[in-house]
């Protein structure tokens, strides 16, 4: 099977009173060829965080990747997506035609979401029986499946909210779980492959310097 290429690493430095975006730190600035140096902290370099991981890493947690291809080569922003649920293993099942897929490989560069918040470790001990059992309903046999209403999305949704009831939690419906949860997560990584395009296009990237302003306040988890 062969692996999803790695991204190169993105690295922002300040030069000409620009954002300077690179693989890698260059020895001169591509700007105005001069040498790139950090007199202050504050024009440190610094690297980008990609927002992609390998899904088998995570556990308990949404993924979402390309149905097919991978973000940072075929992804145009209008590809399907398709969505898994990990174990505490990083087995990620996911509803195809087939049926309940349990993948070992193919997530290796995905978007993931984790579930549970700190601490729930009584649930984390269950999460595996809970996801084996809601997929072995007859919910989602082969037959079932259907492109637009009965898909990979209503799979994972349906699970989440499973694991909600059982907790006493109150449940989520398809547009808020997507607005407050998945689509951050796929702003950002659009964000990120259009840098990485621009880049691998022009061998850099500009910018102006940001604004002042205050920090984001800090999110929650999902349950």
């Amino acid at each position: 099977m062969q692996w999803p290429e790695a991204g190169k690493l993105i690295i922002k430095f300040n030069h000409c009173q620009k954002c300077v975006y690179s693989f890698g730190l260059p020895r001169r600035c591509p700007l105005c060829g001069q040498d790139v140096g950090s007199r202050r902290l504050e024009e440190a370099p610094v690297s980008i965080s990609e927002p992609f991981t390998d899904g088998h890493r995570e556990k308990c947690s949404f993924l979402l990747r390309p149905t097919r291809g991978t973000f940072l080569r075929e992804y145009d922003g209008r590809s399907d997506l398709h969505v898994g649920i990990t174990n505490t293993s990083g087995v990620v099942y996911n509803y195809t035609v087939h049926g309940v897929q349990r993948d070992k490989v193919g997530w290796e560069q995905s978007v993931s979401i984790p579930l549970l918040r700190p601490g729930l470790f009584g649930l984390r001990d269950q999460w595996d029986k809970y996801l084996e059992d809601f997929s072995a309903t007859g919910a989602w046999l082969p037959h079932r499946y259907e492109e637009d209403h009965h898909n990979c999305y209503g799979y994972a949704l349906a699970f989440i909210n499973c694991v909600l009831a059982t907790e006493g939690e109150e449940q989520l419906d398809r547009d808020e779980f997507t607005e407050k949860f998945v689509v951050p997560r796929t702003r950002k990584a659009s964000k990120y492959i259009t840098l990485y395009r621009a880049i691998e296009e022009r061998g850099f990237y500009v910018t102006d310097p940001p604004s002042p302003q205050m920090g984001p306040r800090p999110g929650s988890g999902l349950c």
